[in-house]
This record gives C-alpha cells, structure tokens and sequence, in this order.
C-alpha cells in the first residue's frame, strides 16, 4: 500500500475505531477470560450477537450500576447486578457461592461480599458453563476459592465453544477459572452446619446444570433451569432442550414446599408457585410449537402464528424476546 492510500485507510479505520469506542471500552474492561473479544474495523452489531446486542451486552451495562444485596435467611442472601444472581452462604468457616457473575464488577461483588461477611470464599459452585455464571471464576480462584461444577461445564470452560444463538465464540478459560471438584451426579458438603446438596438430572438449560440445595435454610438454587424475569435461554446446542428444562421444573416442584425460597438464575428470588407457573408456561408454549412443527409449518411460519401470544406480556420483556423463545423451543424438539 502506498504512503497516501495507507494514511486514508489509517483514518478510515481510526474513524470507524472511534465510533465503536463506547461499545468496545465496555466489553473490554469485562475481563472476559477467553472470550474472543477482538471486533474488526467497521463491525456492525448483528441479531442475536452476545455481546453487541444480545443478553452479554445487557449484563455489561446492568454491571455499570450497584450490586443489590438480598438477604434471606439462615445466612444465605443473594447478590443481583454481575451477570447471574450470585447465592452467598456465609458464616465462620467463609463463604459458600452459587455462581460468579462477570468479572466486570469485581470490585462491586467484593465490597458485597465483605459487607456480609469479612471471611474469605471458600467455594464457588457454578451452576452451568454460560459466561455470565462463570466469568467470576478467575479472580474468585485467585482469591483462594475451589471452582465446583458439573464434568460437562468443565468441557465447554476447557475448549472453544461456538454458540449459534449468540453468534459468539467462547475460548478456553485460563486453568485456574476451570472447575477442579466435579460433579457427576450428586454431591453433599457440609458446611456452616448446613448440609448442601449438589446435583445434576442430566440434560436441562445445557448438559451440565447443577440444583444447589441448602437443607438448614430450604433454600433451593436452581441457576437457569428456572428465570424468574422472562422467557429462559435453552441451549440446544449444548444439550439443552425444552424438554429437558420441563423435566429440570418437575425436579425443583418436586424437592420443593411452600416454604422454600428458591432462588432463579436471573430475576427476583421466587417460590415453589412460580416454579409451577414457569413449568406450566414451559409445557403450553412447547405444545403449541410442537403441533405446528408436526403440521409441517417452517420455523418462519411457527413464528408468524405466535404460539407463545398467551405468556408474551408476563415472559416476553427480558433478554429473550418472544420470537427468539419460540425458535429455542422449536430447535429443540
């Protein structure tokens, strides 16, 4: 390239740089361990990319505000605003997690964290392998916390993983956000004189979600086998199904009383009530999606016929919209 065309296409390119310069310095200083942040000159946000349009880029911005700390009972309280809800178990031994959050708000999470107690995390049990569930690991391990999780979220933390939904990349996570307790399905810790129980159903949201059982507290942490904000993201791609999270509901009502707290991966602490409600949600609109696509109606034309209509004003509001919910559960069946 010659000196002249090479200036031109330097401040091209510089021009195009500081036109995306918000978007970039905020997705850049999340710290997304072997996420594949680099965007080419010119990038235009697409549907359903992560972390330009889709739920990535909502958790980075709700990240900018405070963290909600939510106390419950018997020691347990939940932290809202890095990603996922965060479970905090705490007491004398340290601190026992469900979930990371985003490494974004680290400083947040920390200063949360010592307001409920000033001992150190002990555990931190990720409840699958999706980034704004485990994005917390690195600096959470190097804090001294032993990573738990599913063999199949230790998979997909440990190779790259392509989303199709979210038209993303994932690269490998450093080794010391990768889990090192596994879970094949089930384990018990005993911890602050509370027994918790850790299991797995097999397939659910994805092929390695964990339930987090605290038994003193009957509190029950569900990450996002249930979400109590709008529709869920099902990740088909990686062993998830409509089906499977109906199946993951009728565990959670099933260990569950109207006494238990339970606890979504997004969204405001919930009862055994709304567990049923979003199963009962879950099995209508995949009925409908099922007797259309037995029709022999094209994904485009489920669509248009709005088999979710009934559930949209109460589930449709969040990071999934109704369109894209109807397409999950259609890819699924």
């Amino acid at each position: 390239m010659n000196p002249v065309k090479k200036r031109r296409h330097l401040s091209k390119r510089a021009a195009t740089l500081s036109a995306d310069f918000i978007l970039t310095a905020t997705i850049a200083t999340a710290s997304l361990f072997g996420a594949d942040m680099t965007f080419a000159a010119g990038d235009k946000p697409v549907q359903n990319d992560y972390f330009h349009t889709g739920a990535g880029n909502h958790y980075l911005h709700r990240a900018d505000n405070d963290i909600i700390t939510h106390s419950l009972r018997d020691n347990i309280s939940v932290l809202e605003g890095s990603g996922a809800n965060i479970v905090v178990l705490s007491g004398k031994e340290g601190t026992f997690l469900v979930d990371a959050g985003i490494s974004k708000s680290r400083e947040k999470v920390k200063a949360a964290l010592l307001a409920i107690s000033p001992a150190p995390v002990k555990y931190v049990v990720n409840t699958h392998w999706h980034w704004d569930h485990t994005d917390g690991n690195a600096w959470m391990h190097a804090a001294g916390a032993t990573i738990v999780a599913q063999a199949n979220t230790l998979k997909h933390l440990s190779h790259t993983t392509h989303v199709d939904d979210w038209n993303w990349t994932f690269q490998p996570v450093p080794a010391g956000a990768r889990p090192t307790v596994l879970v094949k399905n089930e384990k018990t810790f005993t911890f602050e004189g509370s027994q918790i129980k850790v299991e797995h159903f097999g397939p659910g949201h994805t092929d390695g979600d964990l339930m987090i059982y605290f038994e003193k507290a009957d509190v029950l942490a569900m990450g996002d086998t249930f979400w109590n904000a709008g529709y869920p993201f099902i990740d088909n791609q990686d062993g998830g199904s409509v089906d499977a999270a109906i199946k993951w509901a009728n565990k959670a009502i099933e260990r569950s009383t109207d006494h238990t707290i339970v606890i979504p991966g997004h969204g405001p602490v919930g009862t055994r009530t709304q567990i049923i409600e979003f199963r009962d949600m879950l099995v209508a609109v995949r009925d409908n999606v099922r007797r259309l696509k037995l029709q022999g109606k094209s994904l485009d034309e489920v669509i248009a016929a709005k088999p979710s209509a009934a559930f949209d004003a109460k589930w449709g509001n969040f990071v999934i919209k109704p369109d894209h919910f109807v397409q999950l559960v259609y890819a699924g069946l």
